[in-house]
């Protein structure tokens, strides 16, 4: 069980947060100069993009194996089944994981540390919203403990 709240029955107040979040990451990159130029300028944007796409490449698969699992809310589906193959075999919580990925990406890319300050609390956001869907998901599945201790949260190798 966890104390974190339910921001409503199906966990919408936590969708909300993510989107007010997400545009604030978008945000810092465009409207804070860049922090750094030069060489550094052009290694991080090479290294943004290579995050970007595959942090989008990460969230898609997890939304593609998902299946007819696949809600925005995070608390599961009535009829949902746990997926622990395809992607789920690495991650328990690819899309999210691809969203940070990206984010960061998009903030080295823009060179913008006011990004990656936000990046940094849609992070620890994110391990808080998968903390509550996961209480969620203990108590509809009986094998979701044991899954969660063979499986990485957000970021397959990372943690």
């Amino acid at each position: 069980m966890t104390r974190l709240p339910s921001l409503g029955p199906r966990g919408v107040g936590w969708v909300a947060i993510q989107g007010v979040l997400l545009v604030l990451v978008a945000a810092a990159g465009w409207s804070v100069g860049p922090a750094w130029d030069g060489m550094a300028r052009v290694a991080s944007a090479v290294a943004g993009v290579v995050l970007i796409v595959g942090g989008a490449t990460l969230a898609i698969r997890g939304a593609h194996d998902l299946s007819d699992n696949l809600t925005p809310l995070p608390h599961p589906r009535d009829e949902a089944t746990l997926i622990q193959t395809g992607v789920y075999a690495r991650v328990r919580h690819p899309i999210y994981g691809g969203i940070v990925l990206a984010a960061i990406g998009w903030s080295l890319a823009m060179a913008s540390i006011a990004a990656l300050v936000m990046t940094a609390i849609t992070w620890a956001f994110f391990t808080a919203k998968s903390m509550r869907e996961e209480a969620w998901l203990v108590e509809r599945f009986p094998d979701y403990p044991a899954y969660r201790a063979r499986t990485r949260r957000l970021i397959p190798w990372i943690g």
